[in-house]
């Protein structure tokens, strides 16, 4: 399937509506954001106020809110497909590659890659400075060739961006005339694939430690009372993982979904005990959360967020796109009223 023509209106005719995003992480699978981002800019009535982004989402957003001050809605969808394409060309020479059966049996996964699984165990003995001790990351030009930094430094979109103080574990947001391509690598930087990214002269890693994404800025410093998560890790799964790559899936995903599992429970208690008289009470009394997800994400395992073939990168920008139409249908008349998100059901067991 391929994406929609650009400015093809699915939806009838509605009133306008302000917005705000949070992006989570996740590699490659930022892919199925892209997507998500993709039809959402199809909207004229959404307006997007402000972005909170993590790792792959940090990179989304970015790429989103420079485009869209270059060319509005259309420049940021073409610029978002330009930044997957190079991220794409860019791993054509990259080891990392299904193998023969698993392209046959049409398995994204990366699991029986021998250089994966290699790769894998040697993250367990050696680090990043032994590996890569120079630092390269492959990222860092196609996202100075991608953005225009002091555009995005002036654009009318807020912009914030998590990563984690690797000396303190708390999370610092940087905001848009913060941003460089520095930064946005220090936010999607695992810190057993990557060196940490000095800014300042401290260290950082990846986001999702602390903030995946980061919902409390949005909430004090943009005008919009909507908020639309787009999640890619599944938060439950059914199963009990027993082998041990299947578990350490599962940890991983658990990491990097407990900050905004917390966050959001925080959000929920102080709505119940908000009082909206009080301005700062007010802003967490009325904001309002949706989410977009997608079942597809559940089989999906960790390894694959490392493949970034452009087959698999479409299929999922085609899924965000199918996520993201279910979501308009069946939710947009929420926005601007009420939450679709179920903030009673945060609070059992507490």
């Amino acid at each position: 399937m391929t994406a929609a023509k650009p400015g093809v209106r699915k939806t009838p005719e509605r009133d306008a509506r302000l917005v705000d995003l949070a992006l989570q992480g996740g590699g490659s699978h930022g892919a199925f954001t892209w997507g998500v981002l993709d039809r959402l800019l199809e909207e004229p009535w959404l307006t997007i106020d402000g972005i909170s982004g993590t790792s792959a989402g940090a990179m989304n957003a970015a790429v989103l809110v420079d485009g869209h001050a270059a060319g509005g809605a259309e420049g940021a969808r073409s610029a978002l497909e330009t930044y997957w394409r190079n991220v794409s060309q860019a791993a054509l020479l990259s080891p990392f590659r299904r193998t023969p059966l698993d392209v046959m049996l049409g398995r994204w996964t990366l699991d029986t890659s021998p250089v994966f699984v290699a790769m894998d165990l040697m993250s367990r003995m050696f680090s990043p400075y032994d590996l890569n001790p120079g630092g390269a990351n492959p990222l860092h030009e196609i996202l100075a060739q991608n953005i225009d930094f002091g555009r995005l430094a002036r654009a009318p979109i807020k912009l914030f961006v998590t990563a984690t103080n690797v000396h303190t574990g708390r999370g610092r947001v940087f905001r848009n005339a913060d941003i460089t391509p520095e930064v946005l690598l220090a936010s999607a930087c695992l810190p057993t694939l990557f060196q940490a990214i000095e800014i300042d002269g401290k260290s950082y890693w990846d986001g999702g430690y602390s903030g995946n994404p980061t919902i409390t800025p949005l909430v004090r410093e943009c005008s919009s009372k909507d908020t639309i998560l787009v999640q890619i890790n599944p938060i439950e799964r059914s199963e009990t993982p027993r082998s041990a790559r299947d578990i350490l899936n599962r940890l991983n995903e658990v990491s990097f979904n407990s900050v905004l599992m917390k966050e959001l429970r925080m959000i929920a208690m102080l709505r119940q005990v908000a009082d909206p008289g009080n301005c700062e009470g007010k802003l967490w009394a009325n904001m309002r959360i949706h989410r977009i997800t997608s079942e597809k994400m559940l089989s999906l395992g960790y390894s694959s967020k490392l493949n970034a073939e452009w087959e698999f990168l479409c299929m999922l920008r085609d899924e965000g796109r199918r996520s993201a139409e279910a979501f308009i249908e069946r939710d947009g008349k929420n926005i601007g009223s009420r939450s679709s998100f179920d903030f009673d059901a945060l609070m059992q067991g507490i």
